[in-house]
């Protein structure tokens, strides 16, 4: 919350037939860490990767893997992932069932060492969250419906950041905000203006003709953005 910002490109829009130099390309550009989104088929009409590409990523790249859960079962498959390398996990809030599921996951991932966020989906009230925030070392607001690269922002979405930052001062407690969905040069402003600290990047970084360039022009804009908005 009101942190360095930083750049998290979503390797769900890389190139997977080369995806070890695409993460060392993106790590040399000034990447903070790596998203790596996590589809069931079941709580998103998709899939994608699993553990085994967290367990290669964690073998080959000294890179934070931000790994965002967007699974039915998260308790259940938690420690698939703790176990193959995350050093940050998100689980959505509309996958734990009560207060209890939800502190269980935390304790999972800290008992491993490992960060633990919560997300909403776009109609998911940010209030759903807030008294877990003292809990949480990030919050993942979704600007797009999860399950699929490519979608636009949903205008709006940086109100419910500026919500977490209220909730978060009124608990005395600064964790990092990431956003997640159609995230670029006109967006990432807009976000880390209301106190975005995290933006997750997909085609913006990894779909442009020079992603490097890419990473930095949208870093540069978010962290003026920041700034004025602190003065």
């Amino acid at each position: 919350m009101f942190e360095q910002v930083q750049i998290a490109p979503s390797i769900l829009s890389a190139n997977f037939m080369s995806l070890g130099s695409e993460v060392e390309r993106l790590e040399r550009a000034g990447a903070g860490m790596l998203h790596v989104d996590v589809m069931d088929g079941h709580f998103v009409p998709n899939l994608s990767m699993g553990v085994p590409v967290v367990k290669q990523l964690a073998k080959t790249t000294s890179f934070p893997l931000d790994v965002h859960l967007m699974i039915s079962n998260p308790l259940y498959q938690l420690p698939w992932f703790l176990e193959a390398g995350a050093n940050l996990v998100t689980v959505h809030i509309e996958a734990l069932q009560n207060e209890e599921e939800v502190r269980k996951a935390y304790e999972m991932a800290h008992n491993a060492g490992v960060k633990f966020a919560l997300s909403v989906k776009p109609k998911t009230p940010v209030s759903e969250i807030a008294s877990f925030i003292e809990l949480l070392d990030m919050v993942l607001i979704m600007s797009v419906e999860p399950g699929f690269s490519g979608q636009s922002y949903i205008e709006g979405s940086d109100a419910k950041v500026a919500e977490v930052v209220q909730i978060a001062q009124s608990a005395g407690v600064s964790p990092l905000i990431q956003v997640d969905g159609g995230i670029g040069l006109k967006t990432a402003p807009i976000v880390c203006a209301a106190g975005a600290d995290v933006l997750v990047c997909g085609n913006a970084v990894c779909g442009a003709p020079d992603p490097a360039r890419a990473l930095q022009d949208i870093l540069s804009v978010a962290e003026s953005a920041r700034k004025e908005a602190l003065q």
